[in-house]
């Protein structure tokens, strides 16, 4: 566990920011991940001859209990190829009002494929309910489009979802001919909290997103998996979106450096955002609710006329937080020990005193 853990040498300086809480995508590639990363074996993968790429690719499909993976470069691409290889123009995609594929990439869908998005309530926990995707599904009707995908996300704003009200979701879309798709950016995270094999987690999903560049540490990429049939639509899409690779194992390598070691330790990561929001709690003109912790995210509300000073105080000793919005995100993450945790809450309580 040491050697997965072992950082570049750094200090907290300003113009050195070691103390990043804006997100998981933040984390740094270890040595020992450089070195595989280093040492991996290449080939051309749009000639489909990377072995490296090829084994991530066989690796996730059976940890996500699907027939076949296709490395792309990025969670947006990879909803995105899923997205145009279920639905044509003119047909549409089911998903929560708070989903990162409404809200947070781009309308790519829409600009790029043509396809219509309808949206249903985000609950405070995350999830939608199966009756309102009901009541969106579009009647066989001219004058509507064609529901034709219902797509999840598992976590959301770092919550776990219900694996009971998933299959609920996923039976009735089902009941009404949709394909479904779930984004699982931080899919493992939600694995190691509720102590479930990931594919029991997707087993009634056709096609999932797992991003490898958050809370497991890679540096680039994501695998979209699900059948073959589907997968080969996706290569043609991943192609005309500009995604094909060449030596792309060097980036695979730290993929599989990352499932290999960095998973088990996600649950570090979640102790850690606990003890963050107790600490926190502590501070009077910080809300915050520890018991809302769920894995690696911690929401907090500070005073409005602090925020301004509070960014610039931050980055003045080298932490990078985020304070656009009444509610603040803070998330633990590979590079965020327990010795930063207490440094952040220390000048937080310098700040506000």
């Amino acid at each position: 566990m040491s050697n997965n853990l072992t950082r570049i040498d750094c200090t907290f300086q300003k113009d050195n920011a070691c103390i990043d809480f804006r997100s998981d995508t933040v984390t740094q590639p270890t040595n020992a991940m450089r070195y595989a990363m280093a040492n991996s074996k290449v080939g051309d993968d749009v000639y489909g001859d990377d072995p490296t790429v090829n084994n991530l690719q066989d690796k996730v499909a059976n940890l996500l209990g699907k027939e076949a993976g296709l490395f792309v470069t990025s969670g947006t691409q990879s909803n995105l190829c899923a997205m145009l290889a279920h639905c044509n123009r003119g047909e549409e995609v089911i998903t929560g009002d708070r989903y990162h594929v409404y809200v947070d990439e781009a309308g790519g869908a829409s600009v790029l494929g043509s396809i219509m998005m309808a949206t249903v309530r985000t609950q405070s926990d995350g999830s939608i309910d199966a009756n309102e995707i009901e009541n969106t599904i579009k009647p066989d009707d001219p004058h509507c489009p064609i529901s034709k995908l219902l797509s999840l996300e598992n976590t959301v704003g770092g919550k776990v979802q219900n694996l009971n009200n998933i299959n609920k979701c996923v039976e009735r879309a089902k009941k009404f001919g949709l394909s479904t798709h779930m984004d699982g950016a931080r899919l493992m995270n939600a694995s190691i909290k509720i102590s479930t094999p990931v594919k029991t987690i997707v087993k009634n999903i056709d096609s999932v997103s797992l991003c490898l560049s958050k809370g497991l540490g890679a540096p680039a990429g994501s695998i979209l998996a699900g059948s073959k049939e589907f997968i080969k639509r996706a290569y043609r899409i991943r192609k005309l979106l500009g995604g094909g690779m060449r030596q792309a194992g060097i980036l695979a390598s730290a993929g599989i450096y990352a499932l290999d070691n960095n998973v088990e330790r996600l649950d570090y990561d979640h102790q850690n955002a606990v003890i963050l929001a107790q600490k926190l709690q502590i501070i009077d003109q910080v809300t915050v609710i520890p018991e809302q912790v769920d894995t690696n995210m911690v929401f907090i509300k500070i005073p409005t006329e602090a925020r301004t000073k509070l960014r610039e105080y931050c980055s003045n000793n080298g932490i990078l937080i985020n304070v656009d919005s009444e509610i603040i995100r803070l998330v633990t993450h590979l590079d965020i020990s327990r010795e930063k945790i207490n440094f952040f809450v220390n000048k937080l309580k310098s700040f506000f005193s």
